[in-house]
């Protein structure tokens, strides 16, 4: 059974960092993808980053140049280091795992391309 645990979300001012971590267990990690998303109150969950087996990384336009997605295969983790955060950033940051190994495309934007996801982590960004 796989499990995703992220951690590190909180309250930061406008302008601020945060780092966020998701550690995976129960399956070998690094043929898949992995993906950040996020769902702010009344909104979709929307597709924020991703990093494939080898590295190559997407981001959503709203957030390319101030969030940056990497991953380390030895510890099972992926981290998502934001940066220069607005309150728009605000949501529940939520990681998941692609569905298929070796799998690298545009569509790891869509959440169908994912089969487990984390419990999510809150973060807020006060103006």
């Amino acid at each position: 059974q796989v499990q995703l645990v992220e951690s590190g979300g909180g309250l930061v001012q406008t302008g601020g960092s945060l780092r966020l971590s998701c550690a995976a267990s129960g399956r070998t990690f690094y043929p898949y993808a992995m993906g950040w998303f996020r769902q702010a109150p009344g909104k979709e969950r929307e597709f924020v980053a991703a990093i494939g087996w080898s590295g190559s990384t997407y981001y959503t336009d709203s957030v390319r140049g101030r969030f940056t997605i990497s991953r380390d295969n030895a510890k099972n983790t992926v981290y998502l280091q934001m940066n220069s955060l607005k309150p728009e950033d605000t949501a529940v940051y939520y990681c998941a795992q692609g569905k298929s190994p070796y799998y690298i495309s545009y569509g790891l934007a869509l959440t169908r391309e994912y089969d487990y996801w984390g419990q999510g982590t809150q973060v807020t960004v006060s103006s």
